[in-house]
């Protein structure tokens, strides 16, 4: 996900319900057990669904909203071409039709894809949607005073670089043709092979123009889902959905729309929320968080109650926490240091420092380990949990460093057990056994974000992580490992600097591909190639664990978001 600590944190959090803010996050459920939580099983219509969040559902437009999957709370008053499969674990990591009859049709070459919309399809207000609202919507998202969401539009869109939006440029974007009211066709710049994965951002909902309100347009958005907006006080701190009459299940496979309405409350400490959410007195009993996980010390205590352990949900949302080289800076332009520190690393100290194993697991690849992303296991310097620091001596021996070296590894002060001082401590206790010292630098969060993603003020030793726009190893690889996407004036997230001909050709060749399973197997065999080069040190991938309350019904957990998915929650 763009900026990591943002936006991956944002996506989880969103998508399960926006931002990636908190962190959320590989299989599916362990803990919980959709069919059996509570007394009678069998979901029901009615009843209020109450969502506890720490994060405000900040810019309740489309165009604004940058998620995984079209989100949680937003997919509940948002459809788009397609969207998640709303299932547990890695079934649900699967991309299906929503509006459009099925993922896309593209040319040979799939740089155009075609999609027709299902028929009966209607607003809020009872009108069509059509495929001109759609392309509508997706204009609106390139207005500067819209910013914010997905970027990949702006540079797949032929014709797309300089637009500006429609107040600005009436005339649209040729790149999209509708040619008829269910007909929508989008030409693109090269092959885009996951575009059916795209097509469930958020920027792909149908937006009346007659509607359209510009930036007040948060207030109210036009549902052409479930529900539709009747409050949204204080920017998202306080949203209340109910139900679209006009929706109908008949056009729609995957929300179930069980509660008669959402009343979405944020801005709670975490503390908080996790109090309600065990106590369950009142209207919290049919309540649920989409952004806030269990920490370490409340989690222990919830394994020892029976009836609280019962109401946990386990999830993997794809998301890797690793330690990030720049090799243009010395002592990290050699091969060997970056190897050395590959194998002092001490994992089971570092999973211990991010909460333990119920909350992270420990990773020696790039790619998080679940299928979707084309997960191939490789450990390319193999130091089992706690660290090779013979084998680590030895190459800095090779590299020159005989005596050993001292080096500087940044990180965040924020407290969130990923970029934050304890896995720099964990870190910096393991090189020591190696004879690398290592001197902490920690920085506020965005002087943090602001030094790591500057090409100008890369580090050479920091703490770093990524999570995913979509469960593929396409937005999780190219963004770090592509060297044209490195960015000299702005933000930059390929860490390494790394511009390889070779793997730059085959994010070209994998990208061509529209058969999933097919380029999931490519993008698993390219991160192995990459990570012999020793760019990054893979840590550990976080485990998300929320509690929900005794009355919820149909706990669904996907592989893509990894948190309990709302639009098929049901209430007591």
């Amino acid at each position: 996900m763009r900026q990591p600590s943002v936006i991956a944190r944002r996506v989880a959090a969103a998508s399960v319900s926006l931002v990636v803010a908190a962190g959320a996050v590989a299989c599916g459920p362990e803990d919980n057990d959709a069919k059996s939580a509570g007394g009678d099983s069998t979901p029901h219509k009615g009843g209020t669904l109450t969502v506890l969040n720490s994060n405000p559902q900040q810019d309740f437009d489309p165009a604004r909203l940058y998620t995984s999957g079209g989100g949680n709370v937003p997919s509940l008053v948002f459809r788009t071409l397609t969207t998640r499969n709303r299932e547990n674990g890695e079934a649900g990591a699967k991309v299906v039709p929503d509006l459009a009859t099925d993922t896309g049709r593209p040319n040979k070459d799939a740089t155009m894809w075609t999609y027709t919309l299902k028929e009966g399809l209607k607003y809020e207000d009872g009108s069509p949607i059509t495929t001109a609202d759609i392309k509508y919507g997706i204009e609106r998202s390139f207005a500067p005073e819209l910013s914010g969401g997905a970027p990949y539009l702006r540079d797949w869109l032929v014709g797309a670089a300089d637009y500006q939006g429609p107040y600005k440029d009436e005339k649209g974007l040729a790149a999209i043709e509708t040619p008829d009211a269910r007909t929508i066709v989008f030409h693109l710049n090269k092959p885009e092979g996951e575009f059916p994965y795209l097509a469930t951002q958020t920027q792909f909902t149908p937006v009346p123009k007659a509607k359209d309100t510009g930036t007040k347009y948060e207030q109210h958005p036009v549902s052409s889902g479930p529900y539709k907006v009747v409050t949204n006080e204080n920017d998202g701190e306080r949203l209340v959905l109910e139900r679209n009459t006009h929706w109908s299940a008949s056009t729609d496979a995957e929300r179930k729309a069980y509660p008669d309405k959402v009343d979405v409350r944020s801005g709670l400490d975490s503390s908080v929320i996790n109090q309600r959410l065990s106590a369950s007195q009142g209207a919290d009993a049919a309540a649920v968080t989409t952004d806030t996980n269990l920490g370490p010390a409340e989690l222990a205590k919830v394994s020892g109650d029976k009836e609280l352990a019962a109401r946990v949900g386990t999830g993997h949302f794809g998301y890797t926490n690793y330690i990030a080289f720049n090799p243009k800076i010395k002592p990290f332009d050699n091969a060997k240091v970056r190897q050395a520190i590959s194998y002092a690393i001490d994992r089971s100290s570092v999973v211990n420092a991010a909460g333990g194993s119920a909350l992270a697991g420990p990773a020696t690849t790039f790619l998080p380990n679940q299928k979707s992303f084309g997960h191939t296991e490789y450990d390319h310097f193999p130091a089992g949990d706690a660290g090779d620091a013979a084998k680590a001596k030895e190459l800095l021996k090779e590299a020159g460093y005989a005596k050993g070296l001292t080096v500087t590894l940044t990180h965040s002060n924020a407290k969130d057990f990923e970029t934050s001082p304890e896995i720099a401590t964990a870190v910096q206790d393991a090189l020591k056994k190696a004879g690398i010292t290592v001197e902490l630098q920690g920085l506020e969060e965005n002087d943090y974000s602001d030094k790591i993603h500057s090409v100008k003020t890369e580090p050479g030793f920091f703490l770093a992580h990524w999570g995913a726009d979509w469960p593929s190893g396409g937005p999780f690889l190219a963004p770090i490992f592509d060297g044209r996407q490195i960015v000299k004036d702005g933000a930059n997230f390929n860490t390494g600097l790394l511009d390889d001909k070779s793997v730059n050709t085959e994010i070209d060749a994998i990208n061509k591909l529209t058969d999933l399973d097919a380029a999931a197997k490519r993008w698993g065999a390219l991160d192995a190639k990459i990570g012999e080069q020793a760019l990054t040190v893979p840590l550990f991938h976080p485990v998300y664990k929320r509690l929900y309350g005794k009355d919820i019904k149909n706990v669904v957990i996907s592989d893509w978001t990894g948190v309990l998915d709302i639009s098929q929650v049901a209430v007591k």
